[in-house]
């Protein structure tokens, strides 16, 4: 079943017990009475699917309005992780991006069993190309584009490297895009599904844009080392891929990875003989068009 085949009555009462949404290798165990997440779930995961409710969970978390004033009084959301609250409140508009942010959090501080490196990553021809860089280079920017030119979402934030395997698993969720990027993807793809932007977060403006459907029926399929790039816009500044070594592009992903330091040689390994296996650039553009047209060419061998 997945979550589509769900009435918002059947849903919001899944999330009062437990709603068990499945995402790439991950279950997660969502509870909350809060209808408006429950629409944000019904739009953002409508193609996921939702697990039997008494079968394992990964992670189990809430997000719940607090017992006191804040209830009602600019009403406050929290966060929840096994029962215990991991983060300070947020506003209650702010819900869903708190649910979402909660998610990377789980997945980053505790799937271990992967290499996690915090990058965008997408899929052309059986080969991954990872865009690993610090939040405001474009990353989810030039992500959501790619998705709507072809490419096949892996994530947007998170990496996860199989040590055994060398390969990418997929975790396809919704991106999330922040100010000015909102717009400018709503017109790059006029038939992307975002939810309604929540302004004044801590990251600006915040809107999502759904996952699109292929990327989620594919997401048990892994995908090999492609490219290795390190995205960077600059407003009106003409594109520009310049070849990188295979060491630099090796050392952007121990830069930008949460649990290296966990895996010690074996991940040592891994990272090197991952980005052996791939292309390496730093890619300077000054619009979402360029940036597409580049890793397209790319992909393609031009």
């Amino acid at each position: 079943m997945i979550v589509a085949d769900l009435t918002l009555a059947s849903l919001r009462e899944r999330l009062q017990h437990g709603l068990h949404l499945r995402t790439g290798p991950l279950v997660s165990c969502i509870t909350s009475p809060l209808p408006l997440l429950a629409e944000s779930i019904a739009l953002h995961y409508a193609e996921h699917t939702a697990e039997d409710g008494n079968g394992f969970a990964d992670f189990h978390v809430r997000i719940d309005r607090p017992h006191n004033l804040r209830r009602w009084y600019r009403p406050q959301v929290h966060f929840f992780f096994d029962d215990t609250p991991s983060f300070h409140p947020l506003p209650a508009d702010q819900a869903f991006p708190m649910l979402e942010w909660g998610l990377n959090w789980c997945v980053s501080n505790h799937c271990h069993q992967y290499l996690i490196i915090h990058a965008a990553v997408l899929e052309k021809h059986g080969k991954a190309l990872l865009l690993p860089a610090p939040p405001g280079s474009g990353k989810s920017t030039l992500c959501a584009g790619l998705t709507h030119r072809g490419w096949r979402l892996l994530s947007d934030e998170l990496a996860l490297i199989d040590p055994r395997s060398g390969r990418i698993v997929p975790l396809p969720r919704p991106v999330s895009l922040k100010n000015q990027s909102i717009d400018i993807l709503r017109a790059f793809a006029p038939d992307a599904i975002f939810n309604t932007t929540v302004d004044d977060t801590i990251k600006g403006s915040v809107a999502h844009m759904r996952a699109p459907r292929e990327s989620i029926l594919r997401e048990h399929e892994s995908a090999a080392p492609g490219w290795i790039v390190m995205p960077r816009f600059v407003a009106g500044n003409p594109p520009e891929l310049r070849p990188i070594s295979r060491a630099r592009g090796m050392m952007s992903l121990i830069e930008n990875a949460f649990n290296f330091d966990l895996h010690g040689r074996a991940g040592f390994d891994t990272l090197g003989d991952f980005a052996d296996q791939c292309s390496c650039y730093e890619f300077s553009y000054g619009t979402l068009e360029e940036a597409v047209t580049g890793c397209q060419q790319l992909a393609e061998g031009a």
